[in-house]
């Protein structure tokens, strides 16, 4: 609370709700410590960022003047009879909206001010009567200045911390998730597990049906080779210069088989 001699203001920080593209508002109350009529006068280093209504009034003695945040046609009138109704509708109900804002500042820092000034008037004078010359100081005239800052909050407050869990610690997980992750991995692993051993009985087939092939070839390779060593022999005896058709086709066949398993193998 701001105190003064005349009246006393609170809060001293207009405190604006911040949310792009969105309007906010924010409270103010002045409240009249004199047994004279007070005048008020509302400004602001930004007027065309902030909407002030009405920015001057008439605060009666031992009376309050709410300067309270509603959207630009919003009011709500208290009191009775229709010059009181009257009265309260221009002072009591004082509507001060930030725009909407298209980007945020750096840091959530506002630079923004306002400036409330006071000044007893004579008995009767309604915010109809206050002029700006009334808050130009002069000799014999009491004038009393608040400077009241803008401070920005979030809109959207984080979410507090759930019971029974301390600041950077997680909240301890009951026995009935504990049993359900238990069982989820024990299901992993087995299927994992019964994958590997379907992949590796599968290998170890393949790799016994090749070294059967294999073995099989090397034999035939080997049967092949001693009948061809033989037909040498029986052709080495003959006069003839030349081999005869029967070992020609016989050394091409053993080349083609030859060829043939070892590029399956």
């Amino acid at each position: 609370m701001t105190t003064g001699d005349l009246v006393n203001i609170h809060p001293t920080e207009l405190k604006f709700p911040f949310e792009l593209k969105k309007q906010s508002s924010c409270s103010m109350q002045l409240t009249n410590k004199t047994t004279q009529c007070v005048a008020f006068k509302v400004k602001t280093t930004n007027p065309r960022k902030y909407c002030v209504r009405p920015n001057t009034g008439v605060v009666l003695p031992g009376d309050s003047c709410n300067v309270t945040g509603f959207s630009p046609l919003v009011f709500v009138s208290t009191g009775v009879g229709f010059k009181k109704l009257l009265f309260t509708f221009l002072i009591k109900n004082v509507s001060v909206t930030m725009q909407a804002q298209k980007e945020a500042p750096l840091d959530m820092q506002c630079k923004d001010k306002f400036l409330v000034q006071t000044v007893i008037v004579s008995d009767g004078t309604t915010s109809k009567d206050v002029l700006a010359e009334m808050f130009t100081k002069e000799a014999g005239r009491v004038i009393e200045d608040f400077k009241l800052r803008v401070v920005y909050i979030p809109a959207n407050p984080p979410s507090p911390v759930p019971e029974g869990s301390e600041e950077g610690n997680s909240p301890r997980p009951s026995l009935n998730d504990i049993a359900s992750q238990s069982t989820s991995l024990f299901d992993d692993v087995s299927r994992t597990f019964e994958e590997t051993n379907e992949k590796s009985s599968e290998a170890w087939s393949m790799i016994s049906k090749l070294t059967e092939e294999k073995t099989s070839a090397i034999q035939q390779s080997q049967l092949l080779r001693q009948e061809l060593e033989l037909l040498r022999r029986e052709s080495s005896t003959k006069q003839s210069g030349g081999h005869s058709l029967a070992l020609m086709l016989l050394v091409g066949l053993l080349g083609c088989f030859i060829g043939y398993i070892f590029n399956r193998t």
